[in-house]
């Protein structure tokens, strides 16, 4: 009986364990995906004449964030580093300490130009224009 584990904490149980453990250690550096603990969530509006962004960032500064559209591609990367006054602590347990990651999005018409953003509140806002000229696919006979 004593060594039975509570269905609600089974997988931490198994983390833990050997060797699960190991591969956890392993694949550490990897953990800033997607669902993560250390990802951040974002959402993509489709708001008309523009897309809105918006990205759950609590705790971020500014000069932690950095945004860039690339081809279509919108990034938000954050790298979070700790201050020199939080290294000096002896803490028994914490987790708010360095991490960074990366979410991505495409946005197929895009504009370069007139793009805001605000971080408020633990919340960025990115605001991206459509570009009015819609250069799409075009359609190849085949002989």
């Amino acid at each position: 009986m004593a060594g039975m584990v509570p269905y609600s904490n089974y997988e931490q149980a198994l983390r833990r364990a050997w060797p699960f453990g190991a591969f956890d250690d392993f694949f550490a550096p990897l953990a800033a995906v997607a669902g993560s603990d250390r990802a951040f969530r974002m959402d993509v509006e489709d708001a008309g004449d523009k897309y809105v962004v918006t990205a759950e960032l609590p705790g971020v500064g500014k000069g932690d964030v950095d945004v860039e559209l690339d081809e279509g591609r919108l990034s938000i990367s954050v790298d979070k580093k700790e201050s020199d006054e939080q290294r000096g602590r002896s803490y028994l347990h914490r987790e708010t300490g360095e991490w960074s990651a990366t979410r991505g999005v495409y946005l197929k018409d895009a504009a370069t130009s007139g793009i805001t953003a605000k971080l408020d509140g633990g919340v960025l806002t990115v605001s991206v224009p459509k570009r009015a000229d819609k250069a799409g696919a075009t359609r190849v006979a085949i002989d």
